[in-house]
């Protein structure tokens, strides 16, 4: 497995997984997948300065196995230091080892960014994504209750935060 900065080749798997995401799971809140230009938009806005990243694992192939990514927490100024960080792979690869190497990398980046702090945002139950959390140094520091309505029942989130150095 390899771990690198995504690339426009990426994007149609990359979007393909979340989109498989979007529609099977409450993972993410979202209810429709974005289209490819959304994903364009993404990859375009990756900035090491600013802390925005996008990465991918390939199989010995080439073939994506999941990807990790770094963006805005909120849209105010005083935010401007913190990131939320998101990863997400491929059915195949899940179970497999691929998340924990491809997750230490993106925190990797982000480490030596000027950022200070990474929040990830669990919907529970997910023992697997806490475990991963967890394992790489994120702190549990909340739960909201009920936070988000899909597939017809309400989702409780978990806040987890990591300092970088």
């Amino acid at each position: 497995m390899r771990i690198v900065e995504a690339t426009a080749e990426h994007l149609p798997t990359i979007a393909g997984i979340y989109a498989d995401v979007v529609t099977s799971s409450p993972a993410t809140f979202d209810l429709e997948p974005p289209d490819l230009e959304a994903w364009r938009r993404s990859l375009d806005a990756c900035d090491p300065e600013r802390g925005r990243f996008l990465v991918v694992a390939l199989d010995d192939g080439g073939a994506v196995l999941g990807y990790a990514k770094s963006g805005p927490f909120r849209e105010r100024a005083a935010y401007d230091l913190t990131c939320e960080t998101s990863i997400y792979l491929a059915p195949p690869a899940r179970g497999q080892g691929v998340s924990g190497p491809l997750y230490a990398h993106l925190l990797e980046l982000l480490d030596a960014s000027p950022l200070r702090l990474a929040v990830g945002i669990v919907t529970e139950p997910n023992p697997a994504s806490v475990a991963l959390h967890e394992a790489l140094g994120f702190e549990r520091v909340g739960t909201l209750d009920g936070a988000g309505i899909k597939f017809g029942q309400p989702w409780s989130v978990t806040l987890y935060q990591r300092s970088l150095l």
